[in-house]
């Protein structure tokens, strides 16, 4: 049975490969996913729109990306986000989830960006892509540099917009060019991150560069083996890298350096030193342990889904 609420990648959405297997798949309005479903979005599910539809987990042969082929069409994609996600609700779990530790995250990295472009901070445009309620491009906002955002949640540009953020739509980026890019927990949910990363790669300076940040499950294999969809978010066995629905694009770094090398794109790195010259949060054993540990971890290790890149052939 056909879904017309659903439409089907034929290739892989990182690299464009037409070679990916299928390695799992169940029906959305049975168990276990119905009863994932139910719980993750607290019964507000329209089982109607996912009537007869199947969640269908595939592996690309090239690059390792795992992706959902079959994935909402634009106006399914509307319902979630402005119904079954309670933005309200969502709001007030975000304000709950956001100390100090997570603003702190957000200084260090934006004082690195703009010590990578030895620049003063008015001279930087920024945009924050998928911007949500606009935490980061605030904070880069009050070191000075000038920030757009783009966003489709209504709730969530009226937000941004009330606190003095420029909002602009996709149809209006190519009309600026920008130092930097920030995609933070952006490209697991669109349906078309290869074009969408090609698309904004245009709207860079010569020398701007973008960040990718996305979720990291080094144990993936682990987990798909398991399959356990009774196991909550942020658990060793959790799904949620590959939610149904939602992330519909699961990234191993080698899809990730794959899909830059399609869009004529290389990752590039913040010096190490720089990285520990702008860290803040040195108090307590833990917080000497990560912040010494994190830059190895991501640009030495490359243990992370984080990553920055430019335009091939530029020269710093």
């Amino acid at each position: 049975m056909t879904n017309c609420w659903f439409e089907t990648r034929k290739e892989c959405p990182a690299c464009g490969s037409a070679a990916f297997q299928i390695i799992y798949e169940a029906e959305y309005d049975r168990p276990p996913i119905k009863d994932y479903l139910n719980d993750f979005y607290s019964g507000r599910v329209e089982f109607d729109y996912l009537e007869g539809a199947v969640y269908i987990l595939c592996e690309c042969d090239v690059c390792g990306m795992i992706f959902q082929r079959d994935i909402p069409n634009k106006t399914l994609m509307e319902r979630l986000y402005d119904h079954w996600i309670n933005s309200k609700e969502s709001f007030k779990e975000h304000q709950e989830s956001t100390g100090l530790d997570y603003y702190s995250c957000y200084v260090k990295e934006i004082m690195q960006i703009i010590s990578y472009f030895n620049e003063k901070p008015f001279r930087l445009n920024f945009l924050d892509f998928g911007m949500g309620w606009g935490n980061w491009a605030l904070m880069a906002k009050a070191f000075g540099c000038e920030v757009y955002g783009v966003e489709l949640s209504k709730e969530c540009i009226a937000h941004a917009q009330s606190n003095g953020i420029k909002v602009i739509s996709w149809d209006e980026i190519h009309q600026y060019r920008f130092d930097f890019i920030n995609t933070e927990q952006v490209f697991e949910h669109i349906s078309e991150p290869l074009n969408t990363l090609k698309y904004l790669r245009m709207a860079l300076k010569p020398n701007g560069m973008i960040k990718v940040s996305v979720p990291t499950a080094n144990d993936i294999d682990r987990r798909l083996k398991i399959m356990d969809w009774t196991s909550p978010k942020g658990s060793p066995n959790s799904l949620n890298p590959v939610a149904p629905l939602e992330h519909i694009n699961f990234f191993r770094r080698s899809s990730l350096i794959k899909m830059a090398e399609v869009a004529q794109m290389e990752e590039v790195y913040i010096p190490i030193l720089k990285q520990y010259q702008y860290t803040t949060g040195w108090s307590g054993i833990r917080n000497i342990a990560k912040n010494i540990i994190l830059p190895i971890y991501r640009n030495v290790l490359k243990k992370q889904n984080y990553i920055f890149l430019r335009n091939v052939g530029h020269k710093s």
